[in-house]
């Protein structure tokens, strides 16, 4: 009825980086294996800088387009790449329950992320946000930023993770949706931004070995350009997605959810 108090529909959104997170790889840098002998000339090679990938990444493009690469033989790369150890386990159990929604947020590209999990049948499980891409008329593979951003020195200016996090949960929001407990799953320096978003009830998930994690050993241990106070999240390591599911079967809202169905 009019006037009467609309209930939340509350539930766990799940979040994950792309590569060395829900996949096994850097799939920008296995298509690399397309080079003769793997390997990129040194023309192509300097043309890297912090903070230009997008960039640098068309160059490879169009480097691998020039030697005569297809876009057959860069999907092939892509569909042999793995998911994480212990991700499909994860994914079993989440996928089957209405109380789990699933994101990526990543700084690769939609060509190749939307293959992979073509390739292990997720397509449909994740509304994905990264760098849109397209195959050319030519066969040539394209790559834009997906947005252009200065108000974050976390990240690069194609990508603002906390950013797209913060405005996805806002849309939800106005659509009836609240997420209890949102659990973000990475690896990289970029997924930092995201994690200082979180709120003391989420879980910041670091891949073990990698970036992200020995960022946030320097943050928690000594004195770091980010205030440890702007860590709100509980910070769980990771090195198999067995361990995420673990975290996600013990949070309390999904134990006593799952009891009433």
């Amino acid at each position: 009825m009019e006037g009467d108090e609309v209930v939340p529909n509350e539930r766990v959104l799940l979040v994950f980086d792309f590569d060395h997170s829900l996949a096994a790889e850097n799939s920008d840098l296995s298509v690399i294996k397309l080079a003769p002998n793997g390997k990129l000339p040194e023309e192509v090679s300097s043309l890297y800088s912090d903070g230009g990938w997008t960039k640098y990444m068309g160059e490879i493009f169009r480097y691998l387009h020039g030697i005569g690469k297809t876009p057959q033989d860069i999907l092939s790369c892509m569909a042999d790449i793995p998911l994480t150890d212990g991700m499909q386990q994860l994914l079993d159990f989440t996928e089957t329950k209405d109380i789990f929604e699933h994101i990526i947020i990543s700084d690769a590209n939609s060509v190749f992320i939307e293959h992979i999990l073509k390739q292990h049948k997720l397509l449909q499980l994740f509304k994905v946000f990264t760098n849109p891409a397209q195959f050319q008329d030519n066969g040539l593979l394209t790559l834009q930023k997906y947005h252009s951003q200065d108000w974050c020195n976390l990240s690069t200016d194609n990508l603002c993770k906390g950013h797209i996090l913060q405005e996805f949960i806002s849309e939800r929001m106005k659509n009836g949706v609240l997420f209890h407990n949102v659990l973000y799953i990475g690896d990289g320096f970029n997924d930092l931004c995201p994690g200082l978003t979180l709120r003391s009830q989420d879980l910041l998930l670091p891949r073990a070995g990698f970036r992200l994690m020995k960022v946030l050993d320097q943050i928690l241990e000594k004195d770091d350009p980010v205030p440890r106070s702007r860590l709100s999240a509980s910070i769980k390591c990771w090195t198999d997605g067995r361990e995420i599911l673990h975290h996600v079967k013990n949070l309390s809202f999904v134990k006593d959810t799952l009891e009433l169905l």
